[in-house]
């Protein structure tokens, strides 16, 4: 029996290439946003969800970050893939990107293509979407109109349009990662991608406690557990409030993990564990 997977769209996204890699045999759905995503899981529209929450150049994906912490979503997965990014026009104009008023995409990879857009069409005006293939999908829709996106290859392909200039991303070791994310916590089956494994902790700190951060971090250092992230988020509820996601590069065991939870709680922490998980890599 096939799951059902939402993930960012439209098609021709980082996003569904990234869920295809996860479930190429799967039912793939389309949300326009990355809480519309979390939700279609919650509300069991969908079984599964992936979401992107960190590129190599532009960092975290703070809007990810931030309704993971309010929502009971385990990580199961995640998986990084390359990004490459790509100049694209309706193939009607493909002869005439000098005339190109116009350049569409989403803000991060607007970012990511700065020096390119800049040095080539330093007149054009920006468009922001919700999604590169979202831009896509506009010039596509949109024939009679001298414009261009930045979009990857997938995206150009689904929406028939013309690669004008590859790879303009301003690096060219730019990666996103991805996560997988269920309500029933259910463990993803390993593939060829598989690198390792991963468990992730949510943390909050007792707001009277003096260098509560310092012991924090060496619950995890005496015990030689390596951490692979540690990221701030503001919780919402007043400046100086703040939630921690920390990385510990293992899977959880019946010993470390949990002596590292108990330690923080006695504290006066508060620890969630929200995912032990294994990790992917696409080359």
């Amino acid at each position: 029996m096939s799951s059902k997977i939402s993930y960012l769209g439209p098609s021709g996204t980082f996003t569904e290439y990234a869920a295809k890699k996860m479930f190429p045999n799967d039912e793939l759905i389309p949300y326009e946003t990355i809480p519309d995503c979390m939700d279609a899981v919650s509300n069991d529209e969908t079984d599964y969800c992936v979401v992107p929450i960190e590129n190599a150049i532009e960092g975290t994906v703070n809007l990810t970050i931030d309704y993971l912490f309010h929502h009971e979503l385990p990580i199961v997965a995640d998986i990084v893939i390359p990004i490459k990014q790509h100049f694209m026009v309706h193939p009607d104009h493909e002869h005439a990107s000098d005339l190109i008023l116009e350049i569409y995409s989403h803000p991060q990879a607007i970012a990511q293509t700065h020096h390119f857009v800049r040095t080539n069409f330093p007149n054009a005006v920006i468009q922001y979407t919700n999604s590169t293939a979202a831009a896509a999908k506009f010039v596509k829709e949109h024939p009679t109109k001298c414009i261009a996106a930045i979009a990857n290859e997938f995206a150009a392909e689904t929406y028939g349009l013309s690669i004008l200039h590859e790879d303009i991303q301003d690096f060219q070791n730019n990666h996103t990662k991805f996560v997988v994310l269920t309500k029933s916590g259910d463990r993803i089956p390993l593939n060829d991608n598989y690198i390792g494994d991963k468990t992730t902790f949510k943390i909050t700190l007792p707001s009277d406690y003096s260098g509560a951060l310092h012991q924090v971090l060496s619950a995890f250092a005496w015990r030689k557990l390596n951490l692979t992230k540690i990221e701030s988020r503001p919780q919402k509820t007043g400046l100086g409030h703040y939630f921690f996601i920390i990385d510990v590069e293992m899977k959880a065991d019946e010993v470390l993990i949990p002596g590292v939870k108990a330690e923080l709680e006695a504290l006066g922490c508060g620890v969630d564990i929200i995912g032990s998980y294994p990790c992917f890599k696409v080359d």
